[in-house]
């Protein structure tokens, strides 16, 4: 009885800002201005498949470079004496203590074409580049503002990997890369599923980064919900529609990393 009254209050917060909204979503995305059941919305979807398969192009590189560059920090950072965890840890996420629309600002004022590295461009004789309303910035700009969400879990899970199962496979023959190939990387496995869900999904639903550093050529499915809730083209039916996709998508993906994941677990217990 205890149990049931400590989860009421979830419960309701479950109900308000979880299931009345998804509610929501379905409703306008099966329906029309009269409130009449429509599959209109979601065969216009197709339409916009292209800005789509572009959102979960570029979240997926950005995913990728984040685990490639989270991954090495967060061994290093899991090696270090723990007085020195604690502080590097907090650098990591002290970025995230800025508000995430001043930290994208920032790089448009670095990527600019008279921003710092153009200025600096100029400063030393070289000709100027276009940086700025590119994929290669939106990519740019999720890397830095996502990177912390790959690094957190990736470390909690390397701390636990102790120095005396590295050691005992050393004693046993194997060579750094078996080490890190046998014993390090698979038992990392549950942060490296972690990380990328963590920076895949809002990388695939921005629309802040690729409206301030991609520009109107670079689009992403987030900025074509973003227009039909509260731009020109207003059509929360449509919105819903597409939201809706893109609620799939990001489960479909989700439950991809769950399987693999899974998988890797059974390979370790053999």
């Amino acid at each position: 009885m205890k149990a049931r009254s400590a989860a009421f209050p979830y419960l309701i917060w479950m109900g308000l800002f979880i299931i009345i909204p998804l509610g929501l979503i379905a409703f306008y995305a099966f329906t029309d201005k009269n409130a009449a059941f429509t599959l209109e919305n979601i065969l216009s979807v197709g339409n916009y498949g292209g800005v789509l398969f572009k959102s979960i192009y570029l979240a997926a590189i950005s995913t990728v470079i984040c685990l490639i560059i989270g991954y090495p920090l967060a061994y290093a950072l899991s090696r270090l004496p723990e007085h020195m965890q604690n502080f590097c840890l907090m650098l990591v996420m002290l970025p995230m203590w800025i508000n995430f629309l001043l930290r994208t600002y920032a790089w448009m004022t670095i990527l600019e074409d008279n921003g710092l590295i153009n200025s600096l461009l100029v400063s030393l004789g070289l000709p100027k580049i276009n940086l700025i309303d590119t994929q290669g910035a939106v990519v740019l700009g999720m890397v830095y503002n996502y990177l912390p969400f790959m690094i957190t879990p990736l470390y909690s899970v390397l701390t636990k990997v102790g120095p005396s199962l590295t050691e005992a496979a050393q004693d046993l023959g194997a060579s750094p890369l078996h080490v890190f190939l046998r014993v390090i990387f698979p038992l990392s496995m549950p942060g490296v599923t972690s990380g990328v869900t963590m920076v895949f999904v809002p990388a695939v639903s921005t629309f802040i980064i690729s409206k301030m550093l991609g520009g109107s050529d670079n689009l992403l499915i987030g900025d074509i919900i973003d227009m039909k809730f509260l731009g020109n083209s207003y059509n929360p039916y449509l919105g819903s529609a597409i939201s809706l996709m893109l609620m799939v998508v990001v489960l479909i993906c989700m439950g991809l990393m769950n399987q693999f994941d899974d998988g890797d677990k059974e390979g370790m217990l053999v």
